[in-house]
């Protein structure tokens, strides 16, 4: 993964159009990517939150908790800034699959998830502790993937390595290579922030988009 640059103080960071100060409570350099489609002055702060689930928890609210948590963490540091929180759980059939972390967990998730549909809940919240705004939202995405050979896995991650990515896979890549089917209202949810409910619940929380 990328470095990310250090959240610098106060007094320099930027205010985007609505007055406030906005920042990205994420490490992922997908996050950032996708928000610097907006155009808006932000900085990037890391969310100190543990991301280990919860006994019997869904993917669909850990992804929500977690987005949250990411969102307040930042926002208790920075209280005046509007502050984005995101994240990507990996679903099949009601289990959670994270990030894989490495090349052998990353051959189990895709030998797992061939000719099978995957729904990658991608959560985001807004928080603002000085105006005591928060909301939340989440994009569910129906992945279906290719009933894939052993040699097409091994081929995939050795030019790609996507060990950072939910369930093994960059759409935005090679990755969709991987895939029959991708059904859902917000495109650039599966890469890793529904921009279209971001700008959603930016807008809600006073910024002009």
């Amino acid at each position: 993964m990328a470095s990310i640059p250090t959240l610098p103080s106060a007094s320099l960071l930027t205010r985007p159009s609505g007055g406030r100060r906005l920042v990205l409570g994420s490490t992922s350099i997908y996050r950032r990517e996708l928000l610097q489609r907006l155009r808006l002055p932000f900085d990037v702060a890391a969310p100190d939150v543990d991301e280990t689930p919860q006994h019997g928890e869904s993917p669909e609210t850990l992804a929500r908790r977690l987005g949250l948590a990411k969102a307040r963490a930042v926002a208790r540091l920075h209280p005046d800034a509007i502050v984005i929180g995101s994240d990507q759980v990996a679903d099949l059939d009601g289990e959670p699959l994270g990030k894989p972390g490495d090349h052998a967990r990353a051959v189990q998730q895709l030998r797992r998830m061939r000719g099978r549909t995957v729904i990658f809940q991608t959560a985001v919240s807004v928080v603002c502790a000085a105006s005591a705004f928060e909301a939340s939202d989440l994009a569910s995405v129906k992945v279906r993937f290719r009933d894939l050979s052993d040699d097409e896995i091994e081929h995939y991650l050795q030019a790609e390595k996507p060990y950072d990515c939910a369930g093994s896979a960059k759409s935005e890549g090679l990755g969709i290579s991987l895939l029959d089917a991708i059904d859902n209202d917000d495109p650039t949810a599966l890469i890793g922030l529904p921009l279209i409910r971001t700008c959603r619940l930016l807008r809600a929380a006073g910024l002009v988009i």
